[in-house]
């Protein structure tokens, strides 16, 4: 009897049991709270794609109208956008933009996404441009070295024309007779910045227009 008790009492290890997802539900959209029990984008998620389609319609309005024309836009899209620009009330242009974002679902983002950025790039590269230009005019009216670097980084520059620029800005730069510490900045002095801009942005052009 006592071998026949020690069996019963014998001690059960249950299984451990798994979590299983939800019915209808994968693992991966288990874990993905950008999709609901059947597998549709949640509310958070379509609220969030709504916005950044806002967005972008909003930066396709900022875009210059000739970068606007050449965009393959919905009819509808293209007025809507120049509503928008008419729109001057911050609750108008508010109600306008949510319109656009509507109408951005019947198109490709992709290619929009990519014009904006494209154009947002090409102002920070003229940013730059502006501010090296600026850098150098002041390194070559300060420094007779300068233009000695100027031309080893940019050998295809003409050099003569670029000492004449100098050498009239730097008479124009110099103070005014009886008018104390004034300098004058005159045309010579506005000219060396455009030359050295555009050798900075487009320096083929750039020689072939001196």
């Amino acid at each position: 009897m006592g071998e026949v008790a020690n069996a019963n009492t014998a001690t059960i290890i249950m299984p451990r049991m798994s979590r299983r997802p939800a019915p209808g539900r994968s693992p991966a959209q288990e874990a993905d709270a950008a999709f609901d029990e059947d597998g549709r984008p949640s509310k958070s998620q379509r609220k969030r794609e709504s916005h950044a389609l806002q967005t972008l319609g909003d930066d396709l309005a900022a875009l210059p109208s000739s970068r606007l024309k050449a965009l393959e836009l919905p009819e509808s899209l293209r007025e809507a956008i120049k509503e928008l620009h008419r729109t001057r009330s911050h609750e108008g242009r508010r109600r306008q933009i949510q319109f656009i974002g509507k109408l951005m679902r019947q198109v490709d983002p992709g290619p929009l996404q990519e014009a904006v950025a494209n154009f947002k790039l090409g102002g920070a590269q003229d940013a730059l441009a502006l501010h090296q230009a600026e850098r150098w005019r002041e390194e070559l009216l300060a420094d007779d070295m300068a233009l000695t670097r100027w031309m080893a980084e940019h050998p295809d520059t003409e050099a003569q024309p670029l000492r004449a620029l100098i050498r009239q800005a730097r008479i124009e730069a110099r103070p005014d007779e009886g008018a104390g510490a004034a300098v004058r900045q005159g045309r010579h002095y506005r000219d060396l910045f455009q030359f050295i801009k555009t050798h900075l942005t487009n320096p083929t052009s750039a020689a072939t227009a001196t």
